[in-house]
């Protein structure tokens, strides 16, 4: 008994048999229990897992997020394999953050813009729901707010953080090659036509895109730590994906994060000479792709700039609808949820766009949680990233708070608060800011 108890594995071993035995005689003494049962021992034997190896566990589930597999379910097996393949994905991760919680130890983090979203659900009760959004269903899409923000209420160590940053780079690469497969097999294209040739990869070309944006930062952050030229080469390859995707804004805001970060940020390992030289490179070939544009209009970015640059894809034809909603109750909103239940799903509108959901951010919250709780969104996530970064390096600092306005903007335009990519963004800034806390050691790339 004493060697059992020295050696963790065989007790484990033994305990996991003692209770499939259990589960077996139950199962044959009560048969509509067993499948109940063994579903859970199968789940409390991945959680056991989960908490011995946390970090890969975490990479693997944001690999798999960031390939944004509910448009594939979607496009394979019809649309209703999209809400729960999404449910699925944040499901994962509620249950990752509370088990990294447990294995790392909980941590407050008063400032995390998630808990906005639990003020507009308490506003939402108090004052009134939206007609046709039912208790259930506003507490169901407060969650799915709130689940990006998981990880920020553990303790996550150094290696953690350096883990989750160095999978983020690669992101939209290996969601790019793991639909070549699919594509040779003739399942799934990798390029969809949407006003002009957009490579999807396994998702949505949008959703491809917002994948690229912390990918492209977190090339940004390590190349100016460290210097590799392979980070460079990741950075391109990164903005070649996001380029091809045809998503307007997260290509102009990246472009900008990057053109700023590299003119005003200085790294000894990357001197200002090579980043000039970089940044004229990209100078010199704008005349030619603007010159070109005419004839590569079968790439759906040359072909909107060129035929339909103040195109708003529509979104002016949903934004009244919002608007309209939120003047109705303007300081507290309609409830967590609200945005959702704004344009029926049969209507005319959403059967030419394919599209309920408002595509601007702060109409979104205007509706769900009026002027109260925009304010509120709004001053936690200033106080969250002002206080998120200042025990960064100045260039990790700079970088970050550079992407984040460009978020800002960005929210005008697009979900970049309840769609999965949101979830990627936000693990990759945890982990920015749990490396700062853990001390960074300070590199000589940084000044």
């Amino acid at each position: 008994m004493r060697a059992i108890l020295h050696h963790p594995d065989t007790a484990m071993l033994g305990a996991a048999a003692a209770l499939l035995a259990a589960i077996l005689t139950c199962g044959l003494l009560i048969p509509p229990l067993f499948g109940l049962l063994l579903g859970a021992v199968v789940a409390a034997g991945i959680g056991f897992q989960v908490l011995r190896f946390p970090t890969p566990f975490c990479v693997v589930w944001l690999v798999i997020t960031a390939m944004s597999l509910e448009m594939t379910f979607a496009d394979l097996i019809g649309d209703q394999a999209y809400q729960p393949t999404i449910a699925l994905i944040k499901g994962i991760e509620i249950g990752l953050g509370g088990l990294c919680a447990v294995s790392f130890g909980p941590r407050l983090d008063p400032l995390c813009p998630a808990w906005a979203f639990l003020a507009m659900l308490v506003m939402g009760y108090v004052h009134g729901l939206y007609p046709g959004l039912t208790a259930a269903e506003s507490l169901r899409s407060m969650i799915g707010s709130v689940t990006p923000f998981v990880f920020c209420f553990a303790r996550v160590p150094r290696s953690w953080a350096d883990s989750i940053i160095r999978a983020t780079k690669w992101c939209p690469v290996i969601a790019v090659v793991a639909c070549v497969p699919l594509t040779l097999a003739g399942i799934r294209p990798l390029f969809v036509e949407s006003g002009g040739w957009r490579l999807a990869g396994l998702g949505h070309p949008a959703f491809l895109a917002n994948v690229c944006q912390p990918a492209i930062y977190a090339c940004l952050i390590q190349l100016y730590r460290e210097g590799r030229r392979s980070d460079l080469a990741l950075l391109i390859v990164n903005g070649l994906i996001l380029l091809l995707t045809g998503a307007r804004a997260p290509f102009f805001y990246a472009v900008t994060v990057s053109a700023l970060s590299l003119l005003s940020i200085r790294s000894t390992v990357f001197p200002v000479r090579e980043r000039l030289v970089l940044v004229l490179v990209a100078l010199a070939l704008l005349p030619v792709l603007v010159l070109a544009a005419g004839d590569l209009t079968d790439i759906r970015l040359f072909n909107v700039v060129t035929n339909e640059a103040t195109d708003l894809s529509g979104r002016g034809l949903l934004w009244p609808r919002f608007e309209d909603a939120a003047s109705l109750s303007p300081w507290f909103g309609w409830g967590v949820g609200a945005g959702n239940a704004v344009i029926p799903a049969d209507s005319v509108i959403v059967q030419q766009l394919h599209t309920w959901a408002a595509h601007n951010e702060y109409l979104r919250i205007n509706v769900e949680g009026g002027l109260v709780g925009r304010t509120l969104l709004i001053g936690l996530f200033i106080g969250w990233i002002v206080l998120g970064t200042r025990h960064l390096h100045p260039a990790d600092r700079r970088i970050i708070r550079l992407a984040f306005i460009a978020y800002a903007g960005h929210a005008s335009t697009d979900n970049v608060l309840i769609s999965t990519p949101a979830c990627v963004l936000f693990a990759f800034v945890t982990a920015i800011f749990a490396r700062g806390r853990a001390g960074n050691v300070s590199s000589p790339a940084l000044e």
